[in-house]
């Protein structure tokens, strides 16, 4: 129920933020993002490509845009200053789900130890759903590229989101009860299995690039780097001297976008 309430109380926050600015004039975009998440947790060795790659799961979303350049009640263009020319407001809802695995030295073949065997036994999955808003700088004119003065815009952003987590956790080792230590690795705190749902924030920061297809339709690459604010999102926080930070996630996205005229 408290998360809920949480979940609400942002999701007013964002849509008055976007109201405030419609009242002002300002146009929209509207659009639809999707793409391969790489999800870098405790599972897996750290820095190793197997668990990098292994761990790869998918991202959908749904994104809005205020155009700070453009007047929608008028139809024509806002005043001229930088920000107006070269800021955009999104606000996203989003999820990403991402099946995960042990890779790497410990779990490889030759690896016949009861704790080898355990990693191997051991998978589970994140599950995030995700709300939020960033702000993205454009450093080529807006204006310029709605009018068609060259098609690639290129742009960074930086914001924060409201992250909703459902991690699971499974095991095919021993009695198969993920609530029974014994059938995990030996040298994980107690409690390192988690796969209870929770919230928390992240920060979100981004590169990428978008082209104009016709007046009202751009298509975007866009790649993301999002940390959690938490270490339970793969429902997994062993404590061992390789678990220095929270969890986090690379998602490179493709999307449409479409002003609304």
């Amino acid at each position: 129920m408290f998360k809920l309430k949480q979940l609400t109380l942002v999701l007013i926050l964002i849509v008055g933020m976007q109201s405030g600015f419609s009242q002002l004039g300002f146009s929209h975009e509207i659009g639809a993002i999707v793409g391969p998440v790489q999800f870098r947790s405790d599972f897996g060795q750290r820095g190793h490509e197997g668990t990098n790659f292994g761990n790869t799961g998918i991202g959908i979303g749904i994104v809005h845009y205020i155009n700070f350049a453009y007047r929608a009640d008028c139809n024509c263009y806002s005043t001229d200053t930088y920000f107006n020319d070269h800021f955009k407001l999104r606000s996203e809802i989003s999820y990403n789900t991402t099946k995960l695995n042990h890779y790497g030295e410990w779990v490889a073949p030759d690896k016949t130890s009861p704790n080898a065997d355990k990693l191997r036994a051991h998978s589970g999955e994140a599950n995030n759903f995700d709300i939020g808003m960033q702000i993205e700088y454009f450093p080529k004119s807006i204006r310029a590229f709605q009018a068609f003065s060259y098609r690639l815009a290129p742009f960074i952003s930086l914001g924060v989101h409201y992250t909703s987590f459902n991690p699971k956790a499974y095991t095919t080792y021993g009695s198969q009860n993920i609530l029974d230590a014994n059938n995990f690795y030996s040298y994980w705190e107690p409690g390192s299995i988690n796969p209870e749902s929770g919230s928390t924030w992240s920060t979100v920061a981004s590169i990428g690039f978008r082209y104009k297809i016709a007046p009202l339709s751009d298509l975007m690459l866009d790649l993301r780097w999002q940390y959690y604010f938490s270490n339970w999102i793969d429902g997994l926080s062993h404590q061992l001297p390789s678990d220095k930070v929270n969890d986090w996630l690379v998602w490179l996205n493709f999307g449409y976008i479409y002003y609304l005229d």
